[in-house]
């Protein structure tokens, strides 16, 4: 389930939006760094490293100590995560994206009914537990509108053909089968002296149902008299074996698998196996192709975007660019630092 407010550095954002060209905002003290036209203040940094801190704190987790690796690796998630969320604007404002103080709080209404039943005192507490004031959270909301409107915006034109779809079905149409299936019913018992017991019952007509449930050990079954739908290839080889070649109404001498000794009746003839048929799945299987080739195009569009805005748009102050730097395997050299 996809909370509200949730901040994990270690899934960062899917898009990764670039301005390019050379970094335009001066580099101040308060800032961690300088991305495009905007600043990332170290109040903004701070902050963000805060909410980390409750995070571990509410699992019970010690938080790193300043100078170690883990919280270096931390913080520098911390400030790449932020670089990336101010390039999200600036795309955000170069494709006419704009969201609006109202579209937030809509949005916001929605999780409260969503999540909360509507309830303002659980809203509130959510954001308590995760460190987050009503502005941070309306921050948060904003920046996954904005990253939503961004995927809309770069994926618009895509489009899966009818060709495209049926060639998909044809090469997975194993995926859409329905292997034989037939209703049984079976008695487990761990003892070969009490199957054979049973089964001599069973044969002078006793009632296989009280049986079952009196001494079988399958968990699955034993309540319900034993019965049981089976799929071809679904159990242990000498079950299926035996559960598919009985005529209907025959009943099986005790049967050995590794899980003890069976007994088994066929309640139903064998169905057919049966394969759904492209108009009953072309549906799911244009939506699964739509998804596919979006993800695609999402992805070409980020690797483009990070090239550029790697190559000359970010600054960072002595002490906040992030080890590894994440664009040294794009360009082959680390963004500027303020000395």
């Amino acid at each position: 389930m996809k909370r509200l407010i949730l901040l994990a550095f270690c899934l960062l954002v899917l898009l990764v939006a670039g301005c390019g060209g050379t970094s335009t905002a001066t580099l101040s003290s308060n800032d961690a760094a300088v991305v495009g036209s905007k600043p990332i203040t170290k109040d903004q940094f701070q902050s963000l490293m805060d909410r980390a801190k409750t995070s571990y704190q509410s699992q019970k987790r010690p938080f790193p100590k300043p100078g170690s690796t883990e919280y270096e690796q931390l913080k520098g998630q911390a400030v790449t995560f932020l670089i990336q969320r101010a390039e999200f604007e600036q795309e955000a404002e170069g494709m006419g994206i704009n969201i609006t103080d109202d579209k937030v709080n809509k949005r916001i209404e929605q999780l409260k009914k969503q999540f909360y039943g509507g309830s303002e005192q659980r809203y509130e507490k959510t954001l308590k537990q995760q460190g987050l004031t009503q502005d941070q959270a309306k921050e948060e909301v904003r920046a996954q509108l904005i990253s939503e409107e961004l995927f809309k915006k770069v994926t618009g034109n895509v489009s899966v053909s009818k060709d495209e779809v049926k060639a998909y079905y044809n090469s997975h149409k194993s995926q859409y089968g329905q292997p034989q299936t037939r209703e049984v019913r079976h008695i487990l018992v761990a003892k070969k002296a009490l199957a054979d017991q049973l089964y001599a019952q069973l044969k002078a007509g006793a009632n296989f149902a009280k049986l079952a449930k009196k001494y079988s050990k399958d968990p699955g079954s034993a309540s319900n008299g034993g019965k049981l739908t089976v799929s071809k290839g679904q159990t242990v080889p000498a079950f299926d074996k035996t559960a598919f070649n009985l005529k209907k109404g025959e009943l099986s001498a005790p049967i050995h698998t590794q899980y003890g000794y069976h007994i088994i009746q066929a309640l139903s003839a064998v169905k057919a196996a049966q394969t759904s048929s492209l108009s009953k799945v072309q549906a799911s299987i244009k939506q699964q192709l739509e998804q596919q080739k979006k993800n695609e195009a999402m992805t070409k569009w980020v690797d483009k975007k990070k090239q550029s805005f790697c190559k000359s748009g970010i600054k960072y102050q002595v002490g906040y660019q992030p080890n590894p730097d994440p664009c040294a395997t794009l360009t082959g050299t680390t963004t500027t630092t303020s000395q």
